[in-house]
């Protein structure tokens, strides 16, 4: 009789994977099964289940232990057991490895025999709760995996919330005991792990400081970029110290607040409040046609007509292809990953395959895009992860992170992905969906460098930290509020009074398609359709109140009514 130790591997969270090792899987001599479960609890903590049944392909060969490596990950309340009692285990601790080693007391003898024994721990990395939203991480099976069958199964308590997005999606799916319960297949784990949230969706808080300076003679306006809203965030502002003359928008949607600084004037600017990051996109205001054109020409970081871009783009001709191309021919960076760091391009991405950080990832991923015809952006903003490989950047410093979008047209909509983070996670879905962390700061889609982002208004030789976000709750100020102020000038002898209104946006959000009604006598005259209005920003119109003979055709009152905020007044009818 031939005595047989089986091995099975969990390679570290950062790869996500999970194998057989090549060399004690003795091949040919057993059939194994693995149903794997993962049930989450309340507390966040996950309850792993291998459930495993090796079957003997020979007379000869029986198995006297197995064993489990677990890389980078600290399994608690570790026990094995079959039908009839517990089974001894050890662990061994080397490392960033925990071994856990399963003994058989019996001989499982004879051709056709089965042994069916399960391995279970607990792990507190599989579920992290942050902020308002659960997330489910499990790692990817390896394509090689030598498993004649294996199936995965996780669940999570309702009290966690709604399904804020799955991927990829489960051969089953369904609803018992208060726990919603998912099935996978072998043939859907072996391209990526398994990522999930629960939760409608995230906030955060944010701080930003800008620190600007008019070097010239004169006066001149500075324009600052803050976050705006886009189909898959919503801003709420509730500081801007000291407040701009005016909030505008751009035309690839950025907010830009404007200030007039004085001769050689230093000053800072503080603004914050929070952002409401969504699961999907919601309705939101479609680009226009000349904008989406403009989203596929070169730039000297996207570089279109470049031969090497070209042939690529001839062999990759969707943003699928593109993604899977971009996120496995870069390699991740990390000693690149520092302030100031010089930004390749996309050509030179190429030809530097291995020295790639976020801006890399970005820039070839659009510059094929675009060259295939699929008009693309790149987005730069702040992306909450708790890999190392990643971490640092955005935590000690104002070094960003990048991502690309691209236009679908049978969504219209723009669609964020992220190859960066799909590289560093080893497979993890971030084209099908992307998860709740990332908050768009400024889109670069015109021009590949403005407007800066937050972060970037430095003055001086040793510049601090000026970007700050935590995980918070829905403000309770979240409302757009309407302020109608007016001036009126002297009537023109035998022609019309002139009345300058403003129209302001004193509340935390924006205004959406903003009606101003403007009435005279109380009779509709006309009105003016905003299509946009930021918090602090302003719409300015004039009203002509019309001149007649013995006052036949002259309002005695005009009225301006936007959303709840109404102003009237008197003309200068005798």
């Amino acid at each position: 009789m031939k005595k047989i130790k089986f091995f099975l591997f969990y390679l570290l969270p950062f790869t996500f994977y999970l194998l057989l090792s090549p060399a004690a899987r003795a091949e040919g001599e057993f059939k194994t099964d693995v149903a794997v479960e993962y049930k989450v609890q309340e507390n966040g903590i996950t309850q792993v289940n291998n459930r495993i049944k090796l079957e003997n392909l020979y007379t000869d060969l029986y198995v006297t232990s197995y064993s489990l490596i677990l890389d980078h990950i600290n399994p608690g309340n570790i026990r094995a057991y079959d039908s009839q009692d517990d089974l001894k285990t050890e662990t061994e601790k080397t490392g960033s490895q925990t071994k856990i080693v399963v003994f058989f007391a019996d001989a499982v003898v004879g051709k056709g025999k089965v042994r069916e024994f399960n391995i279970a721990y607990n792990d507190s990395e599989i579920a992290t709760r942050t902020g308002e939203v659960w997330e489910i991480t499990i790692p990817k099976l390896a394509a090689d995996s030598a498993f004649a069958t294996y199936t995965l199964s996780f669940s999570v308590p309702v009290s966690f919330g709604q399904e804020a997005y799955l991927s990829p999606a489960p051969n089953k799916k369904e609803f018992n005991g208060g726990r919603r319960f998912y099935t996978f297949a072998k043939n859907s784990l072996t391209q990526t792990g398994i990522t999930a949230a629960y939760g409608e969706f995230q906030i955060f808080s944010f701080n930003f400081i800008y620190h600007l300076e008019n070097p010239m003679i004169k006066p001149g306006d500075v324009d600052i970029a803050v976050p705006p809203d886009t189909s898959l965030q919503k801003v709420y502002y509730t500081v801007f110290q000291p407040k701009p003359v005016n909030l505008h928008s751009d035309s690839d949607g950025n907010w830009l607040a404007t200030y007039t600084l004085k001769a050689r004037e230093r000053t800072d600017i503080t603004v914050k409040g929070y952002v409401q990051i969504f699961a999907g996109p919601r309705p939101f205001a479609q680009p226009s046609q000349p904008t989406l054109a403009s989203n596929l020409k070169a730039s000297n970081y996207w570089q279109i007509t470049d031969p090497a871009i070209v042939n690529l783009a001839s062999q990759y001709k969707t943003p699928k292809e593109i993604y899977d191309f971009v996120s496995t021919y870069l390699t991740y960076d990390t000693d690149r990953a520092k302030p100031n760091a010089a930004r390749l391009g996309a050509v030179e991405a190429l030809k530097n395959p291995r020295s790639a950080i976020c801006t890399e990832f970005t820039d070839l991923f659009i510059a094929l895009a675009r060259a295939a015809g699929i008009p693309a952006r790149e987005i730069n903003g702040f992306a909450y992860t708790q890999n190392p490989k990643i971490q640092p950047l955005s935590l000690v410093s104002d070094v960003l992170h990048a991502w690309p979008e691209y236009w679908d047209r049978a969504k219209n909509n723009w669609v964020a992905i992220d190859p960066t983070w799909g590289a560093t996670t080893g497979g993890v879905d971030f084209f099908t969906k992307l998860d709740l962390r990332h908050f768009t700061f400024v889109i670069h889609g015109l021009d590949p460098q403005k407007p800066y982002p937050p972060g970037s208004y430095k003055l001086g030789p040793n510049p601090q930290k000026d970007v700050f976000v935590n995980f918070a709750q829905l403000p309770e100020d979240r409302l757009a509020k309407a302020e109608i102020s007016y001036n009126k000038s002297g009537p023109l002898p035998f022609r019309y009074q002139k009345v300058s209104v403003v129209v302001k946006n004193t509340g935390a959000a924006a205004f959406y398609n903003l009606d101003v009604l403007v009435s005279f006598d109380g009779s509709p005259q006309e009105t003016k359709k905003i299509e946009v209005l930021p918090p602090f920003a302003s719409f300015s119109f004039d009203i002509l109140v019309p001149f007649s003979f013995m006052g036949r055709k002259t309002p005695q009152s005009v009225t301006v009514s936007a959303s709840d905020a109404k102003a009237s007044f008197t003309t200068a009818k005798k």
